[in-house]
C-alpha cells in the first residue's frame, strides 16, 4: 500500500500566540491592487495617500516603508483590491510564522519589529 504525503497549509490567524478580548486587536482593511497573492502572516505597511495596506517595502516613501500590521489569511490581491482582516495591535505573534520581504536586510527587520511593537504586537 502506498502512502501518500499530506502537507497542511498554514491556517489563517496560525502566527497568533495570543490576542486582546474580542475584537479588539483586528481591524478591516483593504488590500491594494497589485499586492499579489499574500499568505496569512505577511507583514504590511499602510500607504498613506490611500489608508489601504500592502507588503512592507522598506525602500518605499509612501508608508509601506512602515510595519503597521500583520495579514490575518491568505489574500490575493493581484488585480484588484481585497478586503481582508489584518491584525494591527494588541498581539503576540510567532516570529517564525510571518512572511517578510524578500531579501530584508537585517537592519530593517529590526526596524519594522520596532515599528511592530509601536502598536504592541510582540514578536516571539
Amino acid at each position: 500500500m502506498a502512502y501518500r504525503t499530506f502537507v497542511e497549509p498554514v491556517r489563517a490567524g496560525a502566527f497568533l500566540r495570543s490576542q486582546g478580548p474580542g475584537d479588539i486587536s483586528r481591524d478591516n482593511a483593504v488590500l491594494a491592487s497589485g499586492a499579489g497573492a499574500c499568505p496569512t502572516g505577511t507583514v504590511l505597511g499602510r500607504v498613506m495617500a490611500t489608508g489601504k495596506y500592502v507588503p512592507l517595502d522598506p525602500a518605499a516613501a509612501t508608508g509601506a516603508e512602515v510595519a503597521s500590521a500583520i495579514l490575518f489569511r491568505d489574500v490575493d490581491a493581484t488585480s484588484s483590491d481585497v478586503p481582508c482582516g489584518v491584525v494591527a495591535r494588541l498581539a503576540e505573534v510567532k516570529a517564525d510564522l510571518l512572511v517578510w520581504p524578500a531579501g530584508i536586510s537585517p537592519e530593517d527587520k529590526a526596524a519594522a519589529i520596532g515599528q511592530l511593537a509601536v502598536n504592541f504586537i510582540i514578536l516571539r
